[in-house]
């Protein structure tokens, strides 16, 4: 992928799931064993289709491409049972912590939007409540009557970017995501966006994205105006 110009930023927003917690392998899995109780497959091309969307749009794209005889409701019932079952200790993922700490100890206001329900994001973050309480705020896609599309669409952003104290342009947010509809969402948004995407992911998937990252370890803040890391 060609050098892209990077832009100076002055507020973040984040995804949640793959990239700030290890939460896509336990979602991989309760997908693939609800299909499997059907008899069915769940691919990969299938699972990337999904990531970064709704927990209702994830679960109509699964019945659709996996021809599951099950209707949303119950699909969503089962999802919902299951992943309550296996999300409530997850750990973060490589960089993450060091760089929400860096942001807030210098100051850079910085969102949460996650296609997850609020219920979900309670679930995910019950052993990292100190750390998520420093966003500014949280954006939950799957609940959140004001984000009336979910990504790829990219009402989540501009949601998030509008409820910061002093709303800033889009072209001063700096998005990190790790699925292709997540990205998507954010350049409809007229955000830069670095993605850490998951390692099967061919590379033609994430070049749309502003910068592509192995982890958020890999993340150099002044490439972005942002203040670099002292360590």
């Amino acid at each position: 992928m060609a050098n892209k110009v990077l832009r100076k930023v002055t507020h973040c927003i984040f995804d949640m799931d793959g990239l700030l917690l290890d939460t896509e392998r336990i979602y991989e899995e309760v997908y693939r064993q609800i299909a499997a109780s059907f008899g069915r497959p769940f691919s990969d091309a299938v699972r990337f289709q999904v990531m970064g969307c709704t927990e209702q749009r994830s679960a109509e794209i699964t019945i659709s491409q996996c021809q599951l005889p099950i209707t949303q409701t119950d699909f969503l019932k089962r999802y919902t049972k299951m992943c309550h079952e296996r999300l409530n200790h997850v750990p973060l993922l490589e960089g993450a912590e060091r760089l929400l700490r860096h942001l807030h100890a210098n100051k850079v206001p910085f969102a949460l939007a996650t296609s997850s329900g609020a219920d979900m994001v309670e679930l995910k973050t019950t052993d990292h409540q100190e750390l998520f309480s420093l966003f500014n705020h949280k954006v939950c896609g799957s609940t959140d009557k004001e984000v009336a599309n979910g990504k790829p669409a990219p009402d989540i952003f501009l949601v998030a970017a509008g409820r910061f104290p002093i709303p800033p342009d889009a072209s001063n947010c700096l998005v990190f995501e790790d699925s292709p509809n997540g990205v998507t969402a954010a350049n409809s948004a007229g955000m830069q966006v670095v993605m850490v995407p998951d390692e099967r992911l061919s590379p033609e998937k994430s070049s749309h994205a502003t910068q592509v990252l192995r982890s958020l370890e890999d993340f150099k803040p002044e490439q972005f105006g942002l203040p670099p890391f002292q360590n």
